[in-house]
């Protein structure tokens, strides 16, 4: 369930993130507005989704006990996650939104972090999967700074 949940995550971010989101925009006839209203759907979809896997992975990590070498990813992708859903998200669709408004908004480097913040987060989804991949194939007893 663990490692599933992991490489489902990863797949999502990948295929939304960085393959629907840029290539939308070079669709006949998709305009700037058009792009935004569906990407703002698409991406509160996804962070819905995201956040119900990370409680998947977090309910699975802790089923496991597994160890602080594992938990400590867990950890930081849950932190990352809830700073895109609590603040960069929100911030992005006051900017959508006021596109979208007709209105110009502010310059501003806040889709720079929300891209920069996806590929942590998907290199740090693919690395915590493959360690806990490799960790789960091992026996329990095996498993390094076990906590109980």
């Amino acid at each position: 369930m663990l490692v599933a949940a992991l490489l489902f995550w990863a797949g999502l971010v990948a295929g939304i993130s960085f393959l629907e989101a840029p290539l939308k925009f070079t669709a006949p006839g998709i305009t700037i507005p058009l792009g935004l209203g569906i990407g703002r759907l698409v991406f509160q979809a996804l962070n819905k989704v995201e956040i119900g896997l990370a409680v998947l992975a977090v309910v699975g990590a802790f089923r496991l006990a597994v160890p602080q070498n594992l938990a400590l990813p867990l950890g930081l992708l849950v932190a990352v996650l809830a700073a895109q859903t609590l603040w960069l998200l929100p911030a992005l669709d006051v900017r959508a939104l006021a596109i979208l408004a007709g209105k110009t908004p502010p310059a501003s480097n806040l889709h720079y972090v929300y891209i920069g913040a996806e590929v942590f987060k998907l290199l740090l989804l693919l690395g915590t999967a493959n360690r806990a991949f490799v960790l789960l194939s091992r026996p329990a007893e095996a498993w390094p700074l076990r906590h109980a």
